[in-house]
């Protein structure tokens, strides 16, 4: 049991300016002095481990520790490195019954990093990323572990954005069809092989695309590795990180995706041992239920949102591969990564193939 962020975990180990790569602790301290009452360093930082985008780090100023995140090094799409949207939705979330950290201070590029950057406050707990960490515990703890998970995830879907200052935060109108095209415009950036069948898997889900089932906030990565469990107990989700591609649109496409990260093709993109991918998790059908139960939605079309899901994280993960091709990913781990990419849109054209989850689920309540 380790702790870890309260936003998410980073990438790999370097030095820098002020003697951690990506920080530069001076300006950063005359920066948090000004902002953040009490503050008086001095300041000490460490590049936290995990992760396969932003940078996180864990800051230390005496007895108080916080988290702080910025975009990668030499990073493709500033867009999805938006770190003022990612605090701006913590912030937001804090007291509305989704578990998140708190909210301390963010910065734009004019700031003393020359970047975005946010802060929070830390939150100890452990974050199961490994089939390891899952083997260590028993059947019913790894079971509830999955239900709080989808309990979380319909927990957040429920929250009212306007309610939270979150009604400008996206435009859930049409979000499917900019889906569909957002990740077919960054696999032409960021392709390092020609793969048709990318293009086979782009058509079908423009041609097969649907009117939204509903408008929620939606995390956009939502996994088990993108939580903080308290370590006695599982089950206890201490707060929802990574918020980085979160926005207004269909709670579903956060369904398929949740569904499609536990496929093993995904497994190269952490490393080869996801706690995601393990058959320990609960399958497709429980988590379905699950979600259906506390929520009463209907699945409509959700071998679209499947297939949709498979498509960004191919997509992901050969981002992540062209960042590691060309020098620009910290850390071991990464040579990898690219070996996911068929696989997973080859289970996305199964998964378009495949409609027996299509209106599947009547949404009779689950207990516990």
């Amino acid at each position: 049991m380790s702790d870890v962020s309260g936003v998410g975990i980073g990438v790999g180990i370097g030095v820098g300016t002020g003697g951690v790569e990506g920080l530069d602790l001076p300006a950063l301290e005359t920066f948090l002095a000004d902002r953040v009452p009490g503050f008086t360093g001095p300041l000490s930082a460490r590049l936290l481990s995990g992760g396969r985008s932003n940078l996180t780090y864990l800051l230390t100023e005496g007895d108080h520790r916080w988290v702080l995140r910025r975009p990668p090094l030499g990073g493709l799409t500033p867009s999805a490195h938006d770190m003022l949207r990612e605090y701006r939705i913590v912030s937001a979330l804090g007291g509305s019954g989704v578990p998140v950290a708190r909210a301390v201070v963010s910065s734009d590029a004019d700031g003393p990093l020359g970047v975005q950057f946010a802060i929070v406050e830390f939150v100890a707990g452990e974050v199961i990323r490994t089939e390891e960490q899952l083997e260590a515990l028993p059947q019913a703890t790894v079971d509830a572990c999955a239900h709080a998970l989808v309990d979380v995830l319909a927990r957040l879907h429920a929250v009212d954005p306007a309610a939270v200052g979150l009604g400008d935060f996206g435009r859930p109108q049409g979000y499917l069809a900019r889906q569909v095209r957002r990740w077919y415009d960054q696999w032409q950036r960021v392709h390092t092989v020609e793969l048709p069948d990318v293009d086979t898997l782009h058509a079908q889900l423009a041609q097969r695309c649907p009117v939204e089932s509903g408008a929620s906030i939606v995390h956009g990565d939502y996994r088990i590795d993108n939580v903080i469990v308290n370590p006695a107990d599982p089950a206890d989700i201490r707060a929802v990180v990574d918020w980085e591609m979160a926005t207004l649109g269909d709670p579903l496409a956060d369904l398929g995706l949740h569904l499609a990260y536990r496929d093993p093709a995904f497994a190269p993109v952490l490393a080869g041992s996801a706690a995601a991918t393990s058959t320990r998790m609960p399958g497709n059908d429980a988590l379905l239920a699950r979600y259906v139960g506390v929520t009463g939605r209907n699945l409509g079309a959700f071998s679209f949102y499947l297939g949709l899901a498979y498509f960004k994280i191919a997509v992901i993960a050969e981002g992540i591969h062209y960042r590691h091709v060309h020098g620009h990913t910290r850390g071991e781990g990464f040579e990898r990564v690219g070996e996911a990419t068929a696989p997973l849109i080859a289970a996305g054209l199964r998964a378009l193939r495949d409609t027996s989850y299509d209106g599947k689920h009547d949404g009779t309540a689950v207990s516990g």
